[in-house]
């Protein structure tokens, strides 16, 4: 049967489809714009209370050894909820994980940023951490289902991950920015306009898809890595607390680790398993998700100490501290567009993250150099950039390759396990450099006048290039393991993975 023309010759709803499939593709970037809102609410909180820490404990009156659960209290419930909120993702549709964590998330910011006593801080920042644990997911997997043409896909992941990367940065700065401005209750409140935008975008823009929906929830899986993880980052806790000696810092660890492996042989006979084993049977992916977790450990070392140097020793204010960072987003963000897009397509994970863990590496050992009466353009500006751009070439790219070719059903819990490496090696992180520096200051004072400033001085920094240079020695280990793990040539593009969701 002829088709039917139009008096121009044309067929109904040829002239449709340029403009039906542009359409899609704009509505694709406004739901990577919301997902990447809601990312950065979610990785700004890890930083932003940390500046305002100071007043807050003036305001509320509490101790100086409560002072650190304010920041403890998000991470444990983050990394131990992070499989159990991918997997809800999975199974009762990414829409709802997604509105429900914004919302909650927004909530219990409010809750903090009005807390009247510690007790009220510190269950809000609980909460922020579980409600987190499911939008952080949502959001990753959203953009692995949305996102399946190579080159768009490769565009999406660069943003996502250098806010990811940079987002700890930015937390600092506007951090600052708040509690010099109007006050420490703001670094929560903030989050209240920031998640009224994402869910508004997240309403309009999004469908409710369960991929998993035959699926059940599997209680003991989750029982068990919940716990497990909980065991783990509270051990690295204690020890950055208290030392590597208590042995509550030991039973916590082995505990973890215990139970971790409980959940591994718990895994391979679950009928429903929360993280099924193929994921991990990848070899580009297993090498992408150690790859977040040793970025994630060696980023703390940039973050943390030279945060301590801004402030303490070239006595920079709460908002020129996070100023001082914003050159470091910049080349992380560039570094990432050109690796996602560019590098990794044509030379291959093998090539381009190896070499971004050893730039990095060398950014970190090159910031050793900095001294009492440094200045922060000759001693910590260039070596920023630099590390910025190694960063840039690690995050976005193993992002990408961590949850590319799952199928869809399992893109949750994809998206959770790389939540779970960076918030995991975070906590590594922090917990191996504040000791070693606090160990190198000690050893530094001995035989010395500890009442003496510059001797003091001295010991501090002493203490925060010991750090550094153990960032350096996390990244040179990542750049070895990485070229040994991730096979050769190009990823391959599986367009039957994750199929695309029409939203």
């Amino acid at each position: 049967m002829p088709s039917k023309t139009l008096t121009d010759g044309t067929r109904p709803g040829a002239a449709q489809e340029p403009s039906a499939a542009s359409a899609e593709s704009t509505r694709k970037w406004w739901i990577l714009a919301v997902v990447a809102l809601a990312q950065l609410m979610v990785v700004l909180d890890a930083t932003i209370v940390n500046i305002a820490l100071p007043s807050a404990q003036a305001d509320l009156g509490f101790s100086d050894g409560s002072r650190q659960w304010i920041v403890t209290a998000y991470a444990l419930a983050f990394a131990s909820l992070l499989l159990l909120g991918g997997r809800i993702a999975d199974l009762f549709g990414r829409k709802t994980a997604f509105l429900i964590g914004v919302v909650g998330f927004a909530a219990v910011s409010a809750l903090g940023g009005a807390a009247t006593n510690f007790e009220m801080l510190v269950t809000a920042r609980a909460l922020q951490g579980a409600f987190g644990a499911l939008l952080a997911p949502a959001a990753l997997s959203l953009l692995n289902t949305t996102f399946t043409d190579a080159r768009e896909r490769a565009k999406a992941f660069s943003v996502y991950g250098a806010i990811a990367g940079a987002g700890g940065a930015v937390g600092l700065l506007l951090g600052g920015v708040l509690t010099d401005a109007l006050d420490w209750r703001w670094t929560l409140y903030v989050n209240v306009a920031i998640a009224v935008v994402a869910f508004a975008g997240g309403w309009v823009l999004l469908t409710n898809h369960r991929d998993a929906g035959n699926s059940k929830l599997d209680v003991p899986g989750t029982l068990l890595v919940a716990s497990g993880l909980f065991a783990l980052v509270y051990g690295f806790s204690n020890a950055e607390t208290h030392d590597w000696g208590s042995p509550l810092t030991w039973g916590f660890l082995i505990a973890g680790g215990l139970l971790l492996a409980a959940f591994s042989w718990w895994q391979t006979r679950a009928a429903h398993p929360l993280l099924p084993l193929r994921i991990l049977f990848d070899r580009n992916r297993a090498a992408s998700f150690l790859a977040v977790l040793i970025s994630g450990a060696g980023m703390f070392g940039v973050f943390l100490f030279l945060t301590y140097y801004l402030q303490l020793n070239l006595g920079f204010s709460p908002t020129k501290t996070g100023v001082a960072f914003l050159p470091m987003v910049g080349a992380l963000m560039v570094a990432a567009q050109v690796g996602t897009t560019v590098l990794v397509p044509r030379l291959g994970p093998k090539t381009v993250i190896p070499l971004g863990f050893a730039v990095a590496g060398v950014g970190m050992a090159w910031l050793t150099g900095i001294g009492v009466g440094s200045h922060y353009l000759s001693a910590v500006l260039p070596q920023l950039i630099v590390t910025g751009l190694g960063l840039g070439l690690v995050m976005p790219p193993a992002m990408q390759l961590a949850t590319g070719g799952v199928a869809a059903e399992d893109a949750g819990v994809a998206s959770a396990t790389v939540n779970a490496m960076q918030q995991v090696g975070g906590s590594i992180g922090t917990a191996l450099l504040n000791t070693l520096a606090a160990s190198a200051a000690t050893d530094y004072l001995a035989g010395k006048d500890p009442t003496n400033k510059l001797v003091q001085a001295q010991a501090t920094i002493e203490s925060y290039t010991t750090a550094f240079w153990w960032s350096a020695g996390f990244f040179a280990a990542g750049a070895v393991i990485a070229f040994v793990l991730f096979r050769r040539g190009v990823p391959e593009q599986d367009a039957d993975a994750a199929p695309v969701v029409h939203m």
